[in-house]
């Protein structure tokens, strides 16, 4: 019989959130460098670069390598001869929640609390980031096994579903899904794929595949066993063929692995499930044997490797408290710009309460003015010790698409940066009034705000992580991804590698 503490789980709960926050499981960038290593797009190669020493840095700071800490997932196998030492009146559910508490109010790395309760009404913060999303099995032992994650919302938005015909082809399904999923869960990354039961039996077999180790590069030297692992293999040679590559910018990489798990199913359905996992991949796996709370080993910081970013030369600099729309009208798609001045941020709520503003022809909020200015859709980590602001990456774009239109009607922007695409709404809002969008790259959060050295909030403080902030920033790096005439690179740069890989047929639409 194994007897285990409510303070063991607890407290191994919020060391296993905090421990994720900041360290990347060392397959992932061994596998994310060698992506690096034979990337020959230098768009991509740089926004891998940042991605890498993004890494390094959060795991020798100790912050998270994201400004998004996800939603915490939980798959516990709870042994039956297990005995919980606990409160009578508290339940597994609430020691998760418990730890997850715990772990997001750290003083020392303090984690964005992103999980808002009432998601059909009033969508209120919950300020602690609980409650978690919980799994939990009866398995014969005597043993607590954990598997626990932190899941990026942007990734997550992008999971997909399609109840096939059995005769349907499982291939076909992903190549022509990958693609309408954008860039916006962060490639390159891990494809976790559900195959069988019912459709919430695939999405939880996709989300479990997602917390495997990458392996592809073993299995390609053993070759397939199975039909599960026959479909990792092709799947990952014909998903990094469609050219889509790191942040969409195009390129040889753009999935570090396929993982497939497969359950059996009705002899009419064939569901099948996608959930991607972002360059933000933060997952680990302990267990609990009544010995005390878990202890886990620091990965060896020396072991990251030593990468660099493209240097000045290749970049133009730009004066954010003098910009002209004439300037903004010479950028090119691809071009990377170097960005010092002062910069304004707002994302999914703070767009929704400055357009209605600008409906009832009300004044902005005293002191606020986007005049020949750029908006960072971001929402960032609370700072700690010495910081002028935490992790500060961007958010998925196409959120604010449909703000878009009115944004630069009335507020005298110039332009935006965010993370991914822009869809049609926001592209031809963007073409209408002559702006621009950059990208700044997802999962490269920390790197990002080391360029922001003065932060303050300017309007809509209620609004938490969402308030818009005044940062003044030097040499941050961003792609411009979208000129004046509506050109984008995420629709140009992948069809372009696609047709050079050259194993995947381009349909013209």
């Amino acid at each position: 019989m194994t007897v285990i503490r409510q303070e063991d789980f607890v407290q191994s709960i919020a060391d296993a959130l905090q421990y994720i926050s900041y360290y990347h499981p060392p397959d992932f960038i061994q596998a994310m460098n060698q992506a690096y290593e034979k990337e020959q797009n230098p768009a991509a190669k740089d926004a891998l670069a940042q991605i890498l020493i993004n890494s390094r840095l959060c795991a020798e700071g100790q912050r998270p390598v994201c400004q998004d800490t996800g939603i915490v997932t939980v798959f516990l196998k709870i042994g039956m001869a297990v005995v919980w030492e606990t409160d009578s009146a508290i339940s597994i559910a609430d020691m998760v929640n418990e730890g997850v508490r715990l772990a997001y109010g750290h003083p020392d790395n303090i984690l964005r609390a992103s999980i808002v309760s009432d998601p059909i009404g009033q969508r209120i913060n919950t300020q602690d980031n609980t409650p978690a999303v919980i799994h939990m099995e009866l398995v014969p032992g005597a043993t607590v096994t954990v598997d626990i994650a932190a899941k990026g919302g942007g990734s997550e938005a992008k999971a997909q579903l399609a109840m096939l015909n059995p005769s349907d082809n499982i291939v076909d399904w992903v190549l022509e899904t990958v693609p309408k999923m954008g860039a916006g869960w962060c490639p390159p990354g891990i494809l976790g794929i559900g195959v069988g039961g019912t459709a919430e039996k695939a999405m939880l077999l996709a989300k479990e595949a997602c917390m495997e180790s990458i392996d592809i590069q073993a299995l390609i030297t053993k070759g397939a066993d199975n039909a599960a692992e026959a479909l990792r293999l092709e799947l990952y040679e014909k998903v990094n063929a469609l050219g889509i590559g790191a942040q969409g910018l195009g390129g040889l990489t753009t999935v570090l692995d396929i993982k497939v798990k497969d359950y059996p199913t009705h002899a009419a359905n064939k569901p099948v499930a996608i959930i991607p996992n972002c360059a933000a991949t933060r997952h680990v796996h302990f267990s609990l044997d009544g010995e005390g709370p878990v202890s886990l080993e620091p990965p060896n910081v020396a072991s990251w490797p030593k990468v660099t970013q493209r240097g000045a030369k290749d970049s133009r600099k730009v004066n954010l408290d003098c910009l002209t729309a004439e300037q903004v009208a010479q950028w090119k798609i691809g071009e990377t710009l170097l960005l010092s001045g002062t910069l304004l941020t707002g994302r999914d709520a703070a767009h929704k309460k400055l357009v209605a503003l600008f409906e009832q022809q009300l004044p902005l909020p005293a002191g606020l003015d986007f005049k020949n200015k750029l908006i960072y859709y971001v929402g960032p980590v609370a700072p700690v010790r010495d910081e002028v602001v935490g992790p500060a990456g961007p958010t998925t774009a196409t959120r604010m698409d449909k703000f878009t239109d009115s944004m630069l009607q009335h507020s005298g922007l110039l332009g935006m940066i965010g993370k991914a695409e822009r869809g049609p709404e926001g592209l031809a809002a963007i073409k209408k009034y002559r702006a621009v969008y950059l990208m700044a790259v997802g999962g490269a959060a920390y790197l990002v705000s080391k360029a922001i050295k003065s932060s303050r909030v300017v309007a809509f403080p209620e609004l938490g992580m969402e308030a818009i902030h005044e940062f003044v920033v030097e040499d941050m790096p961003v792609t411009v991804a979208v000129d004046i005439h509506g050109e984008s690179i995420h629709q140009q740069a992948p069809r372009e590698w696609q047709r050079r890989i050259g194993n995947i047929p381009i349909v013209v639409k």
